[in-house]
């Protein structure tokens, strides 16, 4: 049976939040990277103030844990997004999803309208196959 290893991003200073609240940044098992859901948080753990700032925060975050592992954007697989006034901020999360996600084939896409994100308004979790050279 394949055991799941934890994946931390580079960034230090992340670590302490993570601690804190008791999770791993991703897990690892076998060929799969199974990322927390991130969300545009600055090295304090506080929200980046304005939302396009927070999207692109939660991308550049993910980001740092897909290379922790080896990964980048191609090799995710499926994402789910967390949004908490989707009508209103959809095209935002688009404009900036279009800069970040990379070349088709387009990995598979959930959003969920939710009410609460602990302080913030967007989060992005998702799965990624590593590679095989990871």
């Amino acid at each position: 049976m394949t055991q799941r290893e934890a994946v931390f991003p580079a960034n230090e200073g992340r670590h302490a939040l993570y601690n804190m609240h008791r999770y791993s940044a991703a897990i690892r098992s076998g060929d799969l990277l199974f990322i927390s859901g991130q969300v545009g948080s600055r090295e304090d753990g506080s929200p980046h103030p304005d939302f396009e700032g927070q999207v692109r925060l939660a991308f550049e975050n993910l980001n740092n844990v897909l290379k922790a592992a080896g990964c980048s954007m191609q090799d995710v697989v499926d994402v789910t997004t967390f949004h908490t006034d989707p009508a209103n901020q959809m095209e935002t999360v688009m404009a900036v999803r279009e800069e970040m996600i990379g070349d088709p084939p387009y990995p598979n896409w959930t959003a969920v309208g939710v009410n609460w994100l602990a302080g913030f308004d967007f989060e992005i979790k998702v799965i990624a196959r590593i590679p095989k050279s990871a």
